[in-house]
């Protein structure tokens, strides 16, 4: 495995930069001439140190040990021009600048062993993100959704945020959540939510019946939490479930503590209004309180949700993300491009750091549903 990603990584390296080598090599013949041709009095040879050593900037642990060796033989001609290879200035200068050269190939070694290993962490991690976050289908009965996902980690490319939709008969159900943190740490809650979600939609009549199954599953697992019964109350999930019928031009949605989505409708942005109840995962709560609003949901009309990531992204004066007046650039978009304009203007604001997680799902009645109501 390793030596396959190290053969990627020389590859790479060798494309990216094969203009590169001239310059070492230019440097140990420029140094190697000058100081033949200079008194025995002046000595150049050290020089030469630095074509192994700017080699490890771009080059391979074996294109360095070349262009080492290379430097090597430059500094043993200079020898025999200047006094032989016995003399000890010279000897010393042979031996100090293979055990530089030696050391370079180390650093060389070392830097690409732990560029590979960050390599297979990302490759992980993008396969856990893939497996957590399954690509949504971009149709599905009436509806054209589409989606997209930005770490605040962008190391590991993964974090707590998360969405998931189920067909269930001749209706669409859709979650989007955001786990308290960010990065590997929230994936353990992402996860399980996102299983009892696939699981519990099919089985549920209604939303707030669907939240309620996905909060005491949530709170069984996080009785498994290992840490005290305060630590155990901090972790929770902000949830939002959505439910649109094929044949009703209506949408039905449970709140459950997440920033409410945005109707797109007739060229107009406006915040869908809700009842929230606590969030997912308040174990000893009561959570009856939660209810189901319904909304008008029209051919044409478009639907964004998002998480808090999104919303609360800073730009470098410390302003927010300013998502309803952005929105209102593009009524008349595709999901696609709608969610595509979101994602580069949000990074533009945020000079892409982001400082939390953010997920995007836009969700739009296609005309054809009219024909079926």
């Amino acid at each position: 495995m390793r030596l396959g990603q190290n053969l990627v990584l020389t590859r790479s390296r060798r494309r990216s930069t094969p203009g590169l080598v001239v310059l070492p090599l230019v440097l140990i013949v420029a140094i190697a001439v000058m100081d033949v041709h200079t008194p025995e009095s002046i000595h150049l040879g050290p020089l030469l140190v630095v074509a192994p050593a700017i080699t490890v900037s771009f080059g391979t642990a074996l294109l360095t040990g070349l262009i080492g060796a290379l430097a090597v033989a430059a500094q043993v001609v200079i020898a025999v021009f200047h006094g032989g290879l016995t003399t000890p200035n010279h000897l010393s200068q042979i031996v100090g600048l293979a055990v530089l050269s030696i050391l370079a190939v180390v650093v060389c070694l070392t830097r690409d062993r732990r560029t590979a290993e960050l390599a297979q962490v990302r490759t992980v991690s993008e396969a856990a993100q893939r497996a957590l976050l399954r690509p949504l289908p971009r149709r599905l009965g009436p509806l054209h959704i589409s989606s997209t996902y930005l770490a605040a980690e962008k190391e590991a490319n993964i974090g707590g945020d998360l969405y998931a939709v189920a067909r269930t008969g001749d209706r669409t159900r859709v979650l989007i959540g955001d786990v308290r943190g960010k990065g590997l740490a929230a994936v353990g809650e992402a996860a399980a939510l996102m299983g009892a979600f696939h699981e519990a939609a099919y089985r549920h009549a209604t939303l707030p019946a669907l939240a309620s199954a996905m909060d005491h599953s949530l709170c069984r697992y996080l009785t498994q939490f290992p840490g005290t019964d305060d630590e155990v109350q901090e972790h929770f999930i902000t949830a939002l479930f959505l439910e649109i019928p094929d044949h009703d031009l209506v949408a039905r949605l449970t709140h459950c503590g997440h920033p409410p989505p945005l109707l797109i409708s007739r060229g107009r942005v406006t915040r869908v209004p809700s009842h929230p109840a606590p969030p997912l995962g308040m174990c000893g709560l009561e959570q009856d309180i939660r209810t189901s609003h319904t909304f008008s949901f029209e051919p044409g009309d478009t639907l964004l949700l998002y998480t808090d990531g999104l919303v609360e992204a800073r730009d470098a004066d410390g302003a927010f993300y300013p998502l309803e007046r952005r929105l209102a650039r593009w009524p008349r978009c595709s999901p696609d491009t709608l969610v595509e304009h979101v994602r580069r203007d949000l990074l533009t604001h945020t000079d892409g750091a982001l400082g939390d997680d953010a997920a995007i799902l836009a969700v739009r009645r296609t005309a054809a549903s009219a024909a079926s109501g």
